[in-house]
């Protein structure tokens, strides 16, 4: 990563070039309105007649860049009102097979993206091409922006590093120059991955036409009427999307020439391993729908998920402390909302420079950099691989409670109807900031269950979404003490709870099953644990727990992974004044096991 800050500036130098070239062409068109004036109306000296299509076509040196433009369709564009700067490169300088490679290239993504996306077209045809006029003079040093949207340094003798052959050729649609060579294309970071060969299987991923396809926009095109109930267009609008580039998952316009990104790119090498790895976390049942497509996706993308890095956020000064990738959550409440507390800092990287910033291979892109890497630095457990916190008083938490048979009723014709009534009633109970435990508590909330049976133990059931596959999970059940709630709770509301656990969660075949104290791998604290009732009390229900079947990013109903909490206390304990039946939950944790 040496002279990395130096050279990162490429991208942000190129925004700036952006915007002075705008600027330029703004004062010069105003500054020599009258001159162009004459070249449009065909009556400023020096103007050839025709268009820039018949200039090109009656250049026999410039046959083969023809066959090009003429293939791709900007012969009509070029023969057009419309007013451009041509920069042709000369047979000296592209064979035609060359130009035939061109076009075979063109045919082969033709109408499978979008025309501007094309790679002829975008990194050929649209590389040579700018809108409006521009001319060279002995002093010029000016960036211009290309048509597809590159910015490149044009001098009285060069574009770029192409030597100028022949300048300033005015015809009644714009300027035609010659140039010595290509005009280099300058790919943004996104483009780069199709680029290099060692970076083949993040290419296949990010361009794979289930994310990367052609999309209609209705809204931009030109209808022409309806035929057989169908709108037809005269003029039809496509735009190329690419879903990766969306929050869902990486938050990144890659793409985006205005914007300054750094990304960590995973060689084919460090891929393969990786994927190796990741691919038992995102084991789904075999009754998830789409569940291959799911696991190919979800693999994938823990991945790449915290490997964008905006320079917009990153500043030089921000990255000697830590760099904040596209997924990270910057807001400190929102932290608490998305991953359960304000501590917690996933796809956040500290030191950046030192660890994932170093020993990689930088490439400059025309939006920031390309970081090749080999020896891949993220740790799961700062992405993808997270703690869990459920917290007992959030909506959808409680799956349900432990209910008994309140009445059965007999019908006329025999049939018997029965109702079912709780046993408990679950109370939503909130720490205020004068108490002892204003902030030990999570969320500063848990819940209070309160028998409304006497004379039966009961049970609630908890929720739990987004678990890995074959990964280790430390799992708690937290208890709140009376006081949390009133600092002046009585003797008998502060008396400790034994409790029972039950785990469930489905097997490969979708099968529900349980784990716990009596049945199948026993959990901790196999027959029952009581509770310390003046602290907020973690009790170690499971250790290093392994789920057979993933149920991350599934949106789920009735989630497949729940846990029951159960009371665990006798009529003569209770009666005594031992233990109580009342619970009190403040969360349910899962945290990736440590050895």
């Amino acid at each position: 990563m040496s002279n990395i800050f130096n050279r990162v500036k490429l991208g942000v130098t190129s925004n700036l070039l952006l915007l002075t070239s705008y600027l330029f062409m703004s004062a010069v068109l105003c500054a020599c309105s009258d001159k162009w004036d004459d070249h449009y109306n065909g009556t400023s000296q020096g103007v050839e007649e025709g268009s820039l299509w018949q200039a090109i076509q009656q250049n026999p040196e410039l046959s083969n860049f023809k066959s090009v433009v003429e293939a791709c369709g900007y012969d009509k564009s070029l023969a057009s009102t419309q007013v451009f700067t041509v920069f042709a490169p000369t047979n000296d300088c592209f064979s035609k097979a060359d130009a035939d490679k061109l076009i075979a290239a063109y045919n082969a993504e033709k109408g499978k993206v979008d025309d501007n996306d094309n790679s002829t077209i975008k990194e050929f045809l649209q590389n040579h091409i700018a809108l409006y006029n521009y001319s060279v003079s002995g002093s010029s040093n000016d960036s211009i922006v290309m048509m597809n949207g590159k910015n490149i340094l044009l001098t009285s003798s060069k574009i770029g590093d192409s030597p100028l052959t022949s300048t300033n050729k005015l015809y009644n649609n714009g300027v035609l120059f010659t140039v010595g060579s290509q005009v280099d294309y300058f790919p943004n970071v996104f483009e780069y991955m199709r680029r290099d060969a060692d970076l083949d299987s993040l290419y296949s991923f990010f361009y794979n036409e289930k994310f990367y396809r052609k999309e209609f926009q209705a809204d931009k095109s030109v209808e022409g009427g309806i035929v057989d109930g169908r709108t037809i267009y005269l003029d039809s609008v496509f735009r190329q999307q690419n879903d990766l580039f969306d929050s869902e998952f990486l938050d990144a316009r890659l793409n985006n020439e205005d914007s300054t990104y750094w990304m960590l790119m995973p060689t084919n090498e460090a891929w393969s391993k990786l994927v190796d790895e990741y691919k038992d976390y995102f084991n789904y049942d075999n009754t998830v729908d789409k569940r291959d497509s799911i696991h190919y996706t979800n693999t994938r993308m823990a991945i790449m998920k915290g490997t964008a890095f905006s320079r917009t956020t990153n500043t030089d000064a921000m990255l000697r402390d830590s760099a904040l990738s596209t997924n990270a959550v910057y807001n400190y409440n929102m932290r608490k909302y998305t991953w359960g507390a304000d501590s917690l800092h996933y796809y956040q990287f500290f030191s950046p420079m030192a660890t994932i910033f170093s020993g990689n291979t930088d490439v400059a892109c025309s939006n920031g950099i390309a970081m090749k890497v080999n020896n891949w630095k993220i740790d799961k457990r700062e992405t993808f691989f997270r703690t869990k916190i459920i917290e007992a008083e959030s909506q959808g938490s409680i799956r349900e409670v432990s209910k008994v048979v309140d009445k059965v009723t007999t019908n006329t014709d025999g049939s018997k109807d029965t109702t079912f009534a709780e046993t408990v009633v679950p109370r939503n109970r909130y720490v205020e900031s004068g108490n002892d435990f204003y902030n030990k508590v999570s969320n500063n909330g848990f819940v209070e269950f309160e028998p409304t049976r006497t004379t039966v133990n009961h049970s609630v059931t908890f929720n739990i979404k987004d678990v890995l596959s074959n990964i280790g999970y430390d799992i708690y059940v937290v208890t709140a003490p009376a006081l949390a709630n009133d600092s002046n709770a009585t003797d008998i509301q502060r008396l400790p709870t034994r409790m029972k656990f039950t785990l469930y969660h489905h097997t490969q075949d979708g099968k529900n099953v349980k784990t716990g104290s009596t049945e199948g791998v026993p959990l901790l604290n196999n027959s029952s644990v009581v509770n310390n009732p003046d602290e907020v009390h973690y009790i170690k229900v499971a250790d290093n727990f392994k789920f057979p079947v993933a149920s991350y990013g599934l949106e789920e109903e009735q989630p497949q992974v729940s846990l029951k909490v159960e009371s665990y206390v006798t009529s003569t304990q209770q009666r005594n004044g031992t233990y109580t039946r009342t619970m009190r939950i403040d969360c349910i944790v899962l945290k990736p096991h440590e050895e």
